[in-house]
C-alpha cells in the first residue's frame, strides 16, 4: 500500500501528540487524555493542509508586493485573508516576543564578539613586544653589550 503523503511532508508525530495533549490538558487539568492513532493522524494531516494553504496565501501576498521572501507580516495578512483573524492577536504577541528575544540574543552575541576582538587585539600586541625585547636582549648578549 502506498502512502498518500510523502514522509518529508509529514509533521513529526511526537510533536503533534505533545501539542494535542498540551491543549487538551488545559481544557481539563485533572484528566489524563489518550489520543487514538487515527485522531493523531487526522490532527497531523489537518495541520499539514492548513500550513500548505496558509503558506500559499502568504506567498501570493509576497508576490503581489514583488518580493521573494515571505515575512511574518505576510503570514499575518494571509491569516486575515483566509478568515482566521481570531489567531492574529495571539500570533502577533508571539511574533513580538520572538523578535525581542532575537534582538537580545543578537545584542549579546555582538557584545561577546566585541570582547573577543578586544582580547585578540590586545594579546598579539603584548606578545610581539615581549618577543622583540627578548630578541634585543639576545642580540645584546651576543655582541657583549649588557645592562649589568
Amino acid at each position: 500500500m502506498e502512502k498518500a503523503v510523502a514522509e518529508a511532508e509529514e509533521l513529526p508525530k511526537a510533536i503533534v501528540r505533545r501539542v494535542v495533549k498540551d491543549k487538551l490538558s488545559h481544557c481539563a487539568e485533572d484528566t489524563d487524555f489518550n489520543v487514538h492513532k487515527d485522531a493523531l493522524l487526522a490532527f497531523s494531516e489537518s495541520a499539514r493542509i492548513f500550513i500548505h494553504y496558509l503558506s500559499a496565501t502568504a506567498n501570493d501576498i509576497c508576490k503581489e508586493s514583488k518580493r521573494q521572501t515571505i515575512s511574518g507580516d505576510d503570514v499575518l495578512k494571509a491569516l486575515e485573508e483566509i478568515e482566521f483573524s481570531e489567531f492574529l492577536n495571539p500570533l502577533n504577541a508571539s511574533l513580538v516576543e520572538f523578535r525581542k528575544k532575537k534582538a537580545e540574543k543578537k545584542k549579546g552575541a555582538s557584545q561577546t564578539k566585541d570582547v573577543k576582538k578586544k582580547r585578540k587585539l590586545e594579546e598579539p600586541s603584548t606578545d610581539k613586544n615581549e618577543g622583540s625585547e627578548s630578541k634585543q636582549d639576545e642580540n645584546d648578549e651576543e655582541n657583549g653589550i649588557g645592562g649589568d
